[in-house]
């Protein structure tokens, strides 16, 4: 199943991709919280969907985040080789984790607002991996069966915040509008093999980044079984697995993100996704 929320702003409602066709789903009762996951309210939506007489969405209506409270995004740093080479940082032993601050998240075709006193805002397309139960200290041979979907992301990252400003990475990831989610929550059997999937971007129609999930350092199993040493896993958490090469910190001469900007960006099977970048206002 591909899931959606649609409406304004805080007042999304829940809804289902059938058939390239948007329909409305509230009449299940029920919204796609992490409550909703973690009590079998992916069985409840399959049921409903085959028995009752869906109403299509208006063809306007504003896609939001395909998740109604994701608990946390735990991102992955340098997890692709090519990536690491171009943005000069030295490979670590072990992943690199940080986490996205829940008020970034934002829709996907809703813009992103570039930093006040911004210098490098970049992009970075990744593939994010919806948690569907509680778990810690995970097996990897066990680890999938902790998943309960995956969805698009767009780690945008202000790069001068990350390197120049001293501290975490955290303060170059978590601003406002820096985590764009969807179009979709894409329940994972739709899905067979996350380690199979190609991921693309395009800067005002020129392709940026070209890359592939097979290129991971850190596969999916591996990397839910190393999270969850270090933090408990939770329905609706994402792990977002890393970007391949092809950001604007890679570049020669670097190019980094301006008002106007276009970033539309696309994972296999998981949909694409469109942001114009605009200018901070206070």
């Amino acid at each position: 199943m591909k899931l959606i929320r649609y409406g304004n702003p805080g007042e999304e409602k829940p809804g289902i991709m059938l058939n390239d066709t948007y329909y409305d789903t509230a009449a299940l009762g029920e919204d796609y919280t992490n409550d909703f996951l973690s009590n079998g309210g992916l069985e409840r939506l399959a049921t409903f969907i085959r028995k009752e007489q869906l109403q299509p969405i208006p063809a306007d209506a504003r896609l939001g985040v395909p998740l109604a409270n994701p608990g946390k995004i735990v991102c992955v740093g340098l997890n692709y080789r090519d990536h690491i080479a171009e943005t000069g940082f030295i490979p670590e032993s072990e992943p690199i984790l940080f986490l996205k601050a829940m008020s970034a998240l934002n829709g996907p075709f809703d813009g992103v607002t570039i930093p006040k006193n911004s210098q490098e805002t970049d992009w970075e397309t990744e593939l994010g991996v919806v948690i569907g139960k509680k778990g810690t200290n995970i097996n990897p041979e066990e680890s999938m069966d902790y998943i309960a979907g995956y969805i698009l992301h767009n780690d945008i990252s202000e790069r001068a915040y990350m390197k120049k400003r001293g501290g975490t990475w955290d303060k170059g990831k978590g601003c406002n509008t820096f985590a764009p989610l969807g179009p979709w929550f894409v329940t994972k059997d739709e899905i067979p093999d996350p380690g199979q999937l190609s991921i693309w971007l395009k800067l005002n129609g020129e392709l940026m980044q070209n890359g592939h999930t097979s290129d991971l350092i850190c596969n999916v199993p591996n990397l839910i079984a190393y999270i969850s040493e270090f933090f408990g896993l939770f329905p609706g958490d994402i792990i977002s697995t890393g970007s391949p090469a092809g950001s604007g910190t890679g570049r020669m001469p670097q190019r980094f993100l301006q008002p106007g900007d276009i970033i539309e960006y696309g994972i296999d099977g998981l949909g694409t996704a469109r942001q114009q970048m605009r200018e901070y206002q206070s």
